[in-house]
């Protein structure tokens, strides 16, 4: 597990430097809009280009991909539940199913992937199902519900998804690599130099944010943001085993693969996507947060059980 802990490590680190900057008002007042801005509209569509680019899109329709995307809509939906029964609005009850069922893949998915499971690349088909499904879907009711939306027609709406940012770079790179081209050094370069700023960029304004902030899952998040987190530490890896084991009859391999991936904590965008359109911040930090910090023994717990 010492992976683990080391992916836990470097992630915490630049967390801290960004709550270092926001105490000391380096960036100034604006200092973590301008992060969000940036990751959003210019860094994480470049980085998930470059990646997607270069994937292999025949994982796409391995078994555990159908194991992942089926939990993942079963504990999104739970959410989704709960937000419509509790009345927490279109966009918090978003965000909050995002929290609950969309998985760090990148920043932790890759070094747990390598260190635990022995192939970083047994996280391409999470990365690929959420930046090709999840993330145009959610982003798309985001964009429709946002309180500064304008009227749009219906060619509009349907266009929404390719308007944004995000998915336009997640579907660029996955066009580039259905096609077998291979993107010229001097255009992919920049693109991979751009793209490296993401992470630390989501990172740090997620630290800025942690400034003068209470402690999670007691303000007035609390339900929303104990909901999701539970949902994603622990209702998340059981339903994941549950199909893969009774529905699925997988491997104990395999078993541990998707169980592993679904026990990741929430990832650090949702917090860019919760910036960006003004939506349920508080429940995106406190979530982030809290699931990250369960991680840990969660992971441990999972690998002496199935590993």
């Amino acid at each position: 597990m010492g992976g683990v802990i080391t992916g836990f490590a470097i992630i915490a680190s630049v967390i801290g430097t960004g709550y270092l900057l926001g105490r000391r008002g380096s960036l100034g007042e604006n200092g973590r809009e301008v992060l969000t801005r940036l990751a959003f509209h210019v860094a994480t569509p470049a980085l998930l280009f470059v990646t997607l680019a270069q994937a292999d899109l025949t994982h796409v329709f391995s078994p555990s991909l159908l194991v992942t995307a089926l939990s993942t809509l079963v504990v999104a939906a739970i959410f989704v539940t709960l937000g419509v029964v509790r009345g927490w609005g279109v966009g918090r009850t978003t965000i909050g199913a995002l929290c609950s069922s969309y998985v760090n893949a990148g920043n932790l998915g890759i070094p747990i992937a390598v260190y635990v499971l022995g192939d970083a690349s047994l996280v391409a088909p999470v990365l690929l199902l959420q930046q090709l499904v999840i993330t145009p879907v959610a982003l798309t009711v985001l964009d429709l519900t946002s309180p500064s939306a304008e009227p749009r027609t219906v060619w509009q709406r349907v266009a929404t998804p390719f308007r944004n940012p995000v998915v336009a770079g997640s579907l660029s790179g996955v066009a580039v690599a259905a096609t077998g081209w291979s993107v010229p050094v001097t255009l992919l370069e920049p693109a991979t130099l751009i793209g490296n700023m993401a992470v630390p960029a989501v990172l740090m304004a997620f630290g800025i944010s942690l400034r003068g902030s209470a402690l999670p899952g007691r303000g007035s998040e609390r339900w929303p943001v104990l909901a999701s987190v539970a949902l994603k530490s622990v209702i998340h890896p059981l339903v994941a085993w549950a199909i893969a084991a009774g529905v699925f009859r997988l491997g104990a391999t395999a078993q541990l693969t998707v169980v592993v991936t679904a026990a990741l904590p929430a990832a650090q965008n949702l917090f860019t996507y919760a910036s960006r359109y003004d939506v349920g911040v508080q429940l995106a930090r406190e979530s982030i947060l809290l699931s990250t910090a369960l991680a840990v023994p969660t992971l441990t717990v999972i690998a002496a059980l199935l590993g």
